[in-house]
């Protein structure tokens, strides 16, 4: 696999793993709303402007990938969109 391409299917993996996760929190937790994901979100982004000690490239990946998976998460289920 070139360098690229375990990049491109860690940042996958690690996508639909949170959204997996998400997903099934919302249809198992009656009491999940969007702000919880929201909050979570919020979390990720200071998470992410606190790297004072450099998390460094695979750990930045994840972290990328999660927001990213909660951003959509939370997109789809405000324009009431299943996937």
């Amino acid at each position: 696999m070139s360098s690229i391409g375990w990049r491109d299917e860690k940042r996958r993996e690690v996508f639909e793993s949170v959204l997996r996760g998400l997903e099934t929190r919302r249809a198992s937790d009656p009491s999940f709303a969007i702000s919880d994901a929201e909050g979570s979100l919020t979390h990720l982004y200071h998470r992410e402007g606190m790297d004072w000690e450099g998390r460094g490239e695979l750990q930045d990946l994840i972290l990328a990938a999660t927001i990213a998976a909660h951003e959509h998460f939370i997109v789809e289920w405000k324009s009431g969109k299943e996937r």
